[in-house]
């Protein structure tokens, strides 16, 4: 896991804590910054997962 997967999935999670919050409290803008905040995070984690999956098919052409 590198830092981009850990951050990522982090302000998903916040970004879900903060919908969340937003919706009991009918605070449609606060909704919405947890939604924009939510896309952010996946954005981050699959850029991780991206970098991820790259390297480990460096590390595999480079022990064969």
């Amino acid at each position: 896991m590198n830092k981009d997967q850990i951050k990522g999935t982090a302000k998903d999670l916040a970004g879900k804590v903060q919908a969340a919050a937003g919706r009991a409290l009918d605070n449609s803008g606060m909704r919405a910054k947890g939604l924009h905040k939510q896309a952010e995070g996946n954005a981050q984690k699959a850029m991780g997962d991206a970098k991820q999956g790259a390297k480990q098919a460096r590390d595999s052409s480079k022990s064969s």
